[in-house]
């Protein structure tokens, strides 16, 4: 495998998934563990990796600004908190004030939209059917990374 493989497994790569740079050089490491080469040749390919990534990001295919404020879109509207996507960014190599970045722009496109998610992800638990105990209710959205306050506000 040489350079040219490895930027085609990237491509392939992120025609099926977007993804962070750090995830990315995490998936591309992990192709080169699993490769029945020399740990030379392994150790070649991994210093590479870094003259792939600046090619991808030159060429536009990957993009930290906007593969987070994808994630913070796509997460909302799947019943997550702000707290559980900042998290889940951070896992994904994200910087931290780029998360927090994406975050305001998103509060300033939609001011109430950590409520909205919050909403979904009662609907999705069907915490308003139950006749569970208002504590535990509250501590499953709190569990779900939801602040008190919008706790309150839906379960009103």
């Amino acid at each position: 495998m040489d350079e040219k493989k490895l930027l085609k497994y990237a491509i392939d790569y992120l025609s099926k998934y977007d993804s962070s740079k750090r995830n990315l050089i995490n998936v591309l490491k992990r192709k080169i563990f699993r490769l029945k080469i020399t740990n030379f040749e392994k150790s070649k390919l991994v210093n590479i990796i870094d003259s792939v990534i600046i090619n991808l990001e030159k060429n536009k295919f990957i993009d930290d600004d906007r593969y987070s404020s994808i994630k913070i879109l796509s997460l909302s509207k799947l019943g997550k908190s702000k707290n559980f996507i900042s998290n889940y960014l951070i896992k994904k190599g994200i910087d931290k004030t780029q998360i927090q970045k994406n975050l305001n722009l998103m509060e300033n496109n939609n001011n109430d939209w950590e409520l909205d998610s919050a909403k979904i992800f009662v609907k999705k638990k069907r915490l308003l059917e139950k006749n569970e105990i208002y504590e535990k209710k509250l501590a499953k959205m709190a569990r779900a990374g939801f602040s008190y306050d919008i706790c309150k506000k839906i379960l009103g």
